[in-house]
């Protein structure tokens, strides 16, 4: 779903940013602008700023930054879509749909949450009368009172197949949507409609708002599958689903605490125990846009893993699946129960107080990464040291940002020099070349940061931020870049041949500067509140938010909305020059490696054209700051 500027502007006009900022924060009026203290980090003294004539906040503590619909975004957990949705029903205003494909699938999923609805409600019924007996008694065992039963809306599928379909048919509801929204199915033989859930317990799944979309059943009698899920539906994809997500996200935005459980009852159970941020996935192990989902709500949710096998290699899958996707600040824990424990045994047995300990003492993601290799293997001899030495390395390469991979080097070489005596990964890198120094020190337009930024939660990891300020320096350069083309698309079509092969510091930055290139190709007349439009509707308002804050200019003022076209262009060819020119010196650093290992005459030859395309960028570097050098001057 797009929206067009108009309609975003004049959402942004009729919600009042301080307004729906104040709900979650005690604002003070301070001149032209609100003060309080930041929702999003710990503070004492305020540093986060309201203000309503220029319709950004921003955080001087932690940097967030952003306008109304960024803020409801992070604060409520919500993509950039929902959000908007959210704020026009506030509003009052009607989401447009762009198109009559669009506006017709809208249609479709409004009355498939209405069929869900109405069976959701019915099933709850079901349970309330005699032919629900069982299941409440089943609910009394396991230790559900009612205002949870209510709360969950749990309901009884009775032992009578068809009935679901009566009930629903009486109600105007076809077969056909029955079949579509998973509730009746056709059998492969080509028989009568049957329904999909009979004699279960009912567990309605609702998506990030509260709607349901599918159900789960739990057996009350003999069958092969104790748990059954819907089917997938145009609502329901079961890898991308939480259970309980919705009562779940403002507990967890409110604690920053999110606990990940195995199923339905244990999610009930904590709830009951006085632990609401709790969910599950639906039967499977988490899935990679589930632990994104987590990560809307919290830093490093909680997964409670059984302390058996099945636990372990549980853990290990969700494991491998986060490595891949970890940013600073994003990871997941880990707390293992007692054997033969699941949570809803453990707190009905001894209590909330013994979960609480076990997700305090929870492990982190790196523990984890050390287990999956180590975990009953001998390292008796240096050829399986080297061994263990490799796969953590492959491991290590998959996280996809550069500072988090060399944050985890530090803890897993310390836990190697720990266990074997002598370190790994450890000490001064070689020296640099003369080269990529010039490359480095080309930095007299975007800033010069005398020391790295603490960051916090690396104060574990020493020499971690000894290693940042060159690495920073690039980063605000790349930003730079990124502002510049999102205020001046026109610069990314000229500069389009660069943009798609530049490698920038992380895999994100990179995704973002591909997707910039992918959008100005498929919409060359695009203009900026457009193209920051449809990079929201991708997920990457985030980003967004960080290279457009007001800092990032301070590096670059060329970036900025309001420069001149041919300022903006110059900057622009001038960042990707110090790229390219970075790049090819790493490259001759390689290739100089490689030589000094092979010595052969394709090493030799690779070498010399990298410094010939070494010697190239410099050159035309020198003339780009000759002419600037010249401007300047004409200017004065």
């Amino acid at each position: 779903m797009t929206f067009g500027p108009e309609f975003l502007d004049e959402l942004r006009a009729r919600v009042p940013l301080a307004g729906v900022v104040g709900r979650r924060v005690k604002l003070t009026r301070r001149g032209r602008e609100h003060v309080g203290l930041c929702p999003f980090h710990n503070e004492k003294t305020p540093s986060f700023t309201v203000s309503e004539d220029k319709g950004f906040f921003h955080c001087f503590g932690c940097g967030a930054h952003g306008d109304v619909i960024g803020f409801v975004m992070r604060s409520e957990g919500l993509s950039f879509p929902e959000a908007v949705e959210r704020m026009a029903g506030e509003a009052g205003l009607q989401v447009p749909q762009s198109s009559p494909s669009e506006r017709a699938a809208a249609r479709r999923r409004a009355d498939l949450l209405d069929v869900l609805e109405a069976a959701a409600a019915w099933f709850e019924e079901q349970l309330r009368n005699p032919p629900g007996a069982a299941a409440r008694d089943y609910l009394e065992r396991r230790g559900v009172d009612r205002e949870a039963a209510a709360a969950f809306r749990l309901g009884f599928a009775p032992d009578r197949r068809g009935v679901l379909r009566q009930a629903l048919n009486a109600r105007g509801v076809d077969d056909d949507r029955l079949v579509e929204a998973g509730l009746v199915k056709r059998p492969d033989n080509g028989g009568d409609l049957r329904d999909y859930f009979f004699n279960r317990l009912m567990f309605p799944i609702t998506d990030r708002r509260g709607r349901v979309i599918a159900f789960g059943g739990r057996a009350l009698g003999d069958s092969p599958a104790k748990y059954l899920n819907s089917p997938e539906t145009p609502l329901f994809h079961k890898g991308r689903v939480l259970y309980n997500l919705a009562r779940a996200r403002q507990a967890a935005l409110d604690t920053g605490e999110l606990v990940v459980v195995e199923g339905y009852m244990d999610v009930i159970a904590l709830a009951q125990a006085g632990f609401p941020a709790a969910v599950a996935p639906l039967g499977t192990a988490l899935t990679s846009e589930q632990i994104a989902e987590l990560w809307r709500l919290a830093e490093e949710p909680v997964l409670c893993l059984d302390g058996d096998e099945a636990g372990q290699r549980a853990g290990f899958r969700a494991a491998e699946r986060a490595l891949v996707q970890l940013r600073p600040g994003r990871s997941l824990r880990f707390a293992v129960l007692p054997r033969g424990d699941d949570p809803d045994s453990l707190v009905r047995s001894r209590g909330a107080g013994a979960l609480r300990s076990l997700l305090d003492e929870a492990r982190p993601l790196a523990d984890l990464v050390w287990l999956m290799e180590t975990e009953g293997r001998r390292f008796d001899t240096p050829e399986r040291q080297a061994g263990l030495v490799r796969a953590m390395d492959e491991k290590v390469r998959r996280v996809p940002d550069t500072d988090v991979q060399k944050a985890y080097r530090e803890a897993l070489g310390r836990r190697f020099m720990a266990e074997f005596g002598y370190p790994i990964w450890g000490g001064p890198g070689p020296s640099r070349p003369a080269a990529t120094q010039r490359f480095r020190r080309r930095d007299r337009r975007f800033g010069r940061p005398t020391r790295a930024p603490e960051a916090r939660g690396t104060a574990s990891m020493p020499g971690l931020g000894a290693r940042q300020a060159p690495n920073l320096l690039v980063q605000r350069q790349e930003q730079v870049l990124l502002a510049a083309l999102v205020n001046h698309p026109g610069l990314i079509v000229e500069h389009a041949e660069d943009l798609a092969e530049v490698q920038l510091t992380s895999a994100e930055l990179t995704a973002f500067c591909r997707l910039l290139v992918d959008l100005s190709a498929r919409n060359p007349d695009l203009d900026s509140d457009g193209l920051k439009c449809h990079l929201s509707d991708q997920g990457y308002s985030g980003i967004l938010c960080a290279v457009l804050r007001p800092d990032v200019y301070v590096h670059g003022r060329f970036a900025r909305p309001g420069t001149s076209p041919e300022e903006a262009r110059d900057g622009v060819r001038h960042i990707l020059e110090v790229q390219r020119g970075r790049q090819a010196a790493s490259e001759t650093e390689e290739a100089g490696r490689h030589l000094a290992e092979a010595m052969t005459e394709d090493a030799l030859a690779r070498l010399e054209a990298k410094q010939r395309q070494l010697r190239d960028s410099e050159s035309r570097l020198m003339v780009l700051d000759h002419l600037e050098e010249l401007d300047s001057q004409g200017q004065k």
